[in-house]
This record gives structure tokens, sequence and C-alpha cells, in this order.
């Protein structure tokens, strides 16, 4: 199946911060690092910081962006202890001169510090990528909240502005619908933001197909993100991928190799620390459900011995097969794990295969819920 090139996730204030708040793929959590890194230090070597993308690219409503974008969050937040900042600047610059050209980061990775690193990183190629962040949080030590009112959004898109080093944010989304303000006054304050030229283009999170009708009746969505993978297929059962096919909204899956799991890496074995991996609070990845789930991994396994490929480069292959509209933003904070990921892109799955890899999971099951039933309500 090819690559369609078509137009078309305690009392300690720390602790009881995630534990209120974590949210998969969009992570919260708190954390003491703060971005330092001078660019000056890092080097882009003069053959390939204008090396022209090979990579084809797909649209996200009328934004392109190439086949495979990069999700930063892991690197400075959620899924264990920051990385280091020059290893986290070295890895987004190395993926853009592997030709990926979008970049996905949120006010809340850090917070904060994951939208200064991308800034950071990307600000010697600024005009040739697209950035997206995400707003929806009020935002403050030991708690922290929904918040989408359209003044609140305007305040904290300036801020992120500045964090980023840009005067425009290519993808604003708004990161969890907030229950407490109408998508369509939401939707009016990005549109405003529009029309001031300091966002172009809008997004949604963890949206329902009704919030989605009814935001881009009144600001045309350019994307949804929410949590996909071979192994989470909500989206195709709520209707929200049918959706985006119908309204020509592209689609953003988080976590699309299983927050990890996919990668084969991980088994009942590994620890998660509490206080820094927001998976440790959800239960796929108790002892249990790790352990139940591998005949998943080890299914992608199979299909990878037969093709020189890695669970992984299967895994997100399959999801770019699965619709033209899909831009998968894998996540990683080191650069052979991105070239891992990036490798998905030649893996090409022919449509026999693609079926039968459908067949094969069909006859499985899924332990475990994505999140646990508090993070849920966050979701629609």
């Amino acid at each position: 199946m090819k690559h369609d090139n078509t137009s078309q996730k305690d009392e300690n204030p720390r602790r009881k911060f995630f534990q209120q708040t974590a949210i998969a793929g969009a992570g919260l959590m708190l954390t003491p690092s703060l971005i330092t890194a001078s660019s000056g230090n890092i080097e882009i070597s003069e053959q390939n910081k204008d090396k022209e993308n090979k990579m084809t690219t797909r649209n996200l409503g009328k934004l392109k962006v190439s086949a495979l974008g990069a999700g930063c969050m892991s690197i400075s937040a959620n899924y264990g202890a920051p990385a280091k900042i020059e290893e986290g600047i070295k890895t987004i610059r190395k993926a853009y001169e592997s030709g990926v050209t979008f970049f996905d980061t949120a006010e809340v990775y850090g917070p904060y510090t994951n939208e200064k690193l991308v800034g950071e990183a990307l600000a010697p190629f600024r005009n040739k990528v697209a950035i997206a962040t995400k707003f929806g949080f009020e935002i403050g030590a030991p708690n922290i909240t929904l918040n989408s009112r359209p003044e609140h959004i305007k305040k904290v898109v300036e801020e992120s502005l500045a964090r980023l080093k840009t005067d425009r944010i290519d993808l604003l989304y708004q990161h969890r619908v907030d229950p407490n303000v109408p998508i369509e006054d939401v939707a009016g304050a990005v549109k405003d933001l529009i029309a001031a030229g300091k966002v172009l283009h809008f997004g949604l999170s963890e949206a329902n197909t009704a919030t989605i009708r009814k935001a881009h009746a009144v600001q045309p969505v350019s994307a949804i993100q929410t949590e996909y993978s071979f192994m989470e297929r909500s989206v195709e059962k709520n209707g929200v991928l049918d959706l985006c096919e119908e309204l020509a909204i592209g689609f953003v899956p988080w976590g699309p190799l299983g927050m990890g799991y996919l990668a084969g890496q991980l088994n009942a074995q590994t620890p998660f620390d509490s206080k820094l991996d927001l998976r440790s609070a959800f239960e796929r990845f108790t002892a249990e459900n790790l352990a139940a789930n591998m005949p998943i991994v080890n299914l992608l396994n199979r299909f990878a011995s037969n093709r020189n490929a890695t669970a992984s480069q299967i895994a997100l292959a399959w999801l770019m097969a699965k619709k033209p509209f899909i831009v998968c933003i894998a996540g990683t904070r080191n650069i052979p794990h991105l070239s891992e990921n990036l490798g998905a892109y030649d893996v090409e799955l022919s449509a026999a295969e693609f079926q039968e890899l459908e067949t094969e999971f069909a006859k499985l099951k899924v332990y475990g819920g994505r999140m646990n039933a508090m993070q849920m309500t966050f979701c629609q």
C-alpha cells in the first residue's frame, strides 16, 4: 500500500498535580528543567541545514506538512526525567535534516520548557517548518484546571509565541475541550487570532464528533489530535476518523506507538516512576496488562521480521497506510530512536499485508483502558 500524498496525544504539589491532571500524549508534568542551552553551541552542518527535504507531504486541512512529524513532548516531560537540553535540540534538528517539517509541542509540557526547547531548536530554519502547540489549561501549582475562555486563549498564545521565538503558530490546538466554555466561543477566539496573523490553522484534541462539527462551522478545523495506534482504535468506532474524512480534516495520532509499548522494549518488569512517568497511572501499563498485551507486539514483530523492519516501523507504516490524511508524530528523545521511527517511511505495506494485519489483530484482545477513569474525564 503506497504512502498516499493526497490532499485531504499525595500532597506534594508535583505529585498532586500529576495525579489530578496527567493526560496521555498531552501529558502534564511539572519538571524543574529550564531551557538554557545556546543555539550557538549546537552546530548544524552547512551541507545539511538548507537541505531539500525529500519526504513527501500530507495535508492537515490546508496545512501541508511532512508525511511523518515529530512529537517533542517526551524530550522534556512525562516519560521519565527530562533529556539533556543539548541532546533534545540535536534530535529535533536531526529530524529536520531528515525531512521532517512538522513539530508538535504544548505549553503544558514541562510546563513551558518544551515550547522553549522547540523554539530554540527550530529557530535557524523557522520558515521551513510548521509548529503545532496547544492551549486549554490554567497552569499554576499546586493545581491546574481547564481554561479556554477567549481572553485566556489570547493571553497564552502571546506567551507561547515568545517561548517559541516566532511570530505565528502554524497549528493551534485546544488541548482539551472545556465544558464551561462553548466551543463556538473557542473557535471564535482562534478565528480572531488567525485574522491577526498570529495563528494560521486551528485544531482540536480529544474532541467528539458533535464538538468538531460545531467548531468547524465557526472556524474550519485543520486537524484533530487523539490517541490512535495499532492497539488503540477508539477513533475508528466513535466516528471521529470518519468525520475527519468527511470534512477534509487531517488527523494527528498521539501515542502512535502505544506510548512506547509497541516498540517491544517494555515488559511486566519495566519500572515506571510515579513522579515522572505518566504511564505509571495508566491501566495498560500495569505489570499484568503489559504481559497480557504482548501478543500484539509479537504480531508486529512477526511482520517486521519478514520486512527487515522493526515493530515500531510496522506500527507506524500501518497508520500511514490507514488514511492519506493521517500524520503520525512519534516521540523520541534521541537520534537512534528517531532514525528507527523515520525508517517507517520506507516500509510500504501492500494491500494484502495491511489486510492480514487487520485480520490477525481482530483475533486479539487489548487489555486495560487507554487512561484511567479520572484522566478520561478530560476526553469527550
